[in-house]
């Protein structure tokens, strides 16, 4: 099948590409003057990622590349400051320059934490994103921001920097387990919600071959979310006005992957999250009964987890209100007016915010 191609634009564009059988691209994407690159990878593709070294290794017409692989702890556990200090420390004694590369190859964890040592080092080295999962292909890998997660919470430190590509080999996304695949496509259903109902209608036909990786319906899914992101991320790359309706349902999933300290699969976080927001939507009069009864219909035909603990509430609010997201000390929520038509309520009424998670608690 042939290869799609996606573009970011503005001030900082790129691509993405997706297709099958594409990892070639990953070299051929290099700039020029490239002579040491830096893949940041989780121990469970360590095989993998040496493959990968090998297909880099190759000479060029200025001489041979040095190619070094950093493993970092799996999941949330590698978005430390620590973490991203050993990566620094690989560099410095590699004598890095500003003119050689970072390839993040592994989930969202990996390439938020990859893009973030990129944009750091030197004030920022060409950087290329390898997303392995769906999580990582649809949202993570795409749209420049970068972080790590501090005690207070998640993505609180961070920088917007800029892939100079991203290379969605969906052959990578093969040996995902269902449940992976499943929590990772959250995000995907996001974008659903929020702009291209579409998705919504895909996942409503058939669930078990919307999820498959190797499915055309998967693909289209796929395609659909990351144009999705492109299309905002090219108009907004800061989050100062259209990016922020990405944030549906993390402002409550933010809250419960600090509760849970980030066992929970982003994914399911987010599930819950979007269930809550629709939930606030159709009790501040926004949303109507049967677009909500929609979300939970659809999170659940995926298995995906629609409430968390009833007791939770205060831990909850508490922590919500010190995300990024909160603006002077109130909360914004990303809301539904309707079906792909989202808005902002900004300091909600914590009474309205109680009764909708009266919704999900369990």
């Amino acid at each position: 099948m042939s290869t799609t191609t996606i573009s970011v634009t503005g001030n900082d564009a790129y691509d993405i590409s997706i297709g099958r059988g594409i990892l070639d691209q990953v070299s051929a994407a290099l700039a020029p003057g490239v002579r040491k690159i830096l893949v940041v990878h989780p121990p469970t593709l360590a095989a993998r990622a040496a493959e990968l070294r090998d297909r880099l290794l190759a000479d060029t017409a200025e001489g041979p590349r040095e190619v070094l692989l950093a493993e970092i702890p799996d999941a949330e556990q590698g978005k430390r400051i620590e973490v991203a200090a050993f990566c620094w420390q690989v560099m410095g004694q590699a004598d890095f320059t500003r003119s050689d590369a970072v390839v993040g190859y592994g989930g969202g964890s990996v390439t938020d934490l990859a893009g973030f040592v990129a944009a750091t080092w030197l004030r920022g080295v060409q950087l290329i994103q390898v997303p392995t999962t769906v999580l990582g292909l649809v949202d993570a890998a795409v749209g420049g921001k970068t972080g790590v997660n501090t005690a207070e919470g998640k993505n609180l430190v961070g920088a917007f920097w800029a892939p100079s590509t991203v290379v969605g080999d969906l052959d990578e996304l093969a040996s995902l387990s269902p449940n992976e695949a499943t929590a990772g496509f959250a995000e995907v259903v996001k974008a659903g919600f929020i702009w291209a109902p579409e998705i919504l209608d895909i996942v409503e036909a058939d669930p078990a071959r919307a999820v498959d990786p190797t499915t055309d319906e998967f693909r289209r899914a796929i395609e659909l979310a990351i144009d999705m992101k492109a299309k905002v991320v090219s108009d907004d790359f800061r989050e100062a006005g259209l990016r922020e309706i990405l944030n549906y349902g993390h402002t409550l999933g933010h809250a419960i992957e600090h509760a849970e300290r980030y066992r929970w699969r982003h994914g399911a976080a987010i599930s819950v999250g979007m269930l809550y927001a629709a939930e606030l939507s159709r009790l501040a009069g926004r949303l109507p009964d049967a677009a909500a009864e929609r979300h939970r219909t659809i999170l659940e035909s995926l298995g995906l987890p629609t409430s968390y603990r009833a007791g939770a509430w205060k831990q909850l609010l508490a922590t919500m209100q010190r995300d990024k997201k909160s603006r002077g000390g109130m909360l914004r929520f990303i809301l539904l007016d309707d079906i792909a038509k989202p808005t902002v309520l900004q300091a909600p009424d914590e009474s309205l915010m109680f009764a909708a998670y009266q919704e999900v608690g369990s």
